[in-house]
């Protein structure tokens, strides 16, 4: 006797054949990558937080300075990793998306933590004897605290880099789940936000590190860097190429130049030239449309014109870019 030959597959229990090998792919991936971070940050919590609270080597005020919601993050990860062992997921990211908030603090806290663990490094001999034997253990395979304090913020970006909670959604847990998922999201921004503020400070002070003198103010409030370079100056009235530094930041543009090299004080700075306020200037591309060699720029103020040439046109299109954006933004913002 024949036996009846197999029908046609079918394209949705396929599919959910599909769905379901990549949720316990990655299911499993989670909480793999959920473990190892937990003994990454339980390196910290053992070897420093526990010990130094028992020995009394710093302050109450300094570690909660240095180590911030770091035990808290701890719990709230373990926990998560016991529900997704058990197979729990729908309570266990409740329970996560809770503490969510914890990171955001975290991040907050950082730069001060790092700040106040070098200061102390340099000035308590027995911290920074401790802190010298406890990463000489072999558990920490030549880490450093250093290295480790910034686990959860790392631990943060995989989160939603990844969006694994996405995967792993079961109609049970639909709206617990998708919670999760939207509150990674707000915290990431948050701590994305953080970051951006923290690089742009650091960037402003740089560039005040730069200038000559303290005329030129640099580091105000709502002022946010955008790029700096090498143009090229042409005088209204002929005569020689300048060649000068500026730095464009949201509302204004600062023309510079080099200090003479044979200064006592300045012949590593730049002395300024001149402040161009963003919210009264118009830019305009006077030749380098075309795949020609370099371009000029014109950018118009009320009592000057200036004429900004370049030989790279991709250096020229990209400052053209950065002013025009910067210009409507300034003045929107004076609207």
């Amino acid at each position: 006797a024949r036996w009846p030959s197999p029908g046609p597959p079918n394209p949705v229990e396929e599919q959910r054949a599909r769905w379901e090998r990549k949720r316990s792919r990655t299911a499993k991936e989670l909480l793999e990558t959920e473990h190892k971070y937990l003994e990454q940050l339980d390196l910290v919590v053992t070897f420093f937080v526990t010990i130094l609270k028992a020995k009394g080597t710093l302050k109450p005020a300094l570690l909660e300075t240095i180590f911030g919601p770091l035990e808290s993050i701890y719990s709230a990860s373990h926990v998560l990793s016991l529900h997704l062992e058990r197979g729990n997921l729908g309570s266990g990211l409740e329970n996560f998306y809770q503490n969510l908030e914890l990171y955001g603090h975290y991040a907050e806290n950082l730069e001060q933590a790092n700040k106040t663990l070098r200061e102390q490094l340099r000035k308590n001999k027995s911290f920074r004897r401790f802190k010298k034997l406890q990463e000489a253990r072999p558990q920490f395979q030549g880490r450093k605290l250093e290295d480790l304090l910034p686990l959860p913020l790392q631990r943060l970006n995989q989160y939603i880099k990844c969006n694994k909670y996405s995967f792993v959604i079961t109609s049970e847990y639909t709206a617990i789940i998708s919670e999760a998922v939207k509150s990674v999201s707000e915290v990431s921004q948050w701590v994305q936000d953080i970051i951006h503020k923290r690089e742009n400070s650091l960037q402003l002070l740089r560039v005040q590190k730069l200038l000559k003198g303290q005329k030129t103010q640099v580091f105000t409030p709502g002022r946010w860097y955008i790029r700096e370079g090498w143009l090229l100056v042409v005088p209204s009235k002929g005569g020689e190429l300048k060649r000068r530094m500026f730095f464009l930041f949201s509302d204004i543009f600062i023309e510079t130049k080099p200090c003479h090299p044979l200064h006592l004080l300045n012949s590593n700075k730049l002395a300024c030239q001149a402040v161009y306020p963003l919210h009264q200037c118009v830019v305009d591309k006077v030749f380098g449309h075309t795949q020609s060699q370099g371009g000029l720029l014109s950018l118009s103020f009320p009592h000057k014109t200036l004429l900004l040439m370049s030989s790279d046109q991709q250096d020229i299109n990209d400052w053209y870019q950065s002013l025009t954006a910067a210009m409507m933004n300034a003045q929107e913002n004076c609207i």
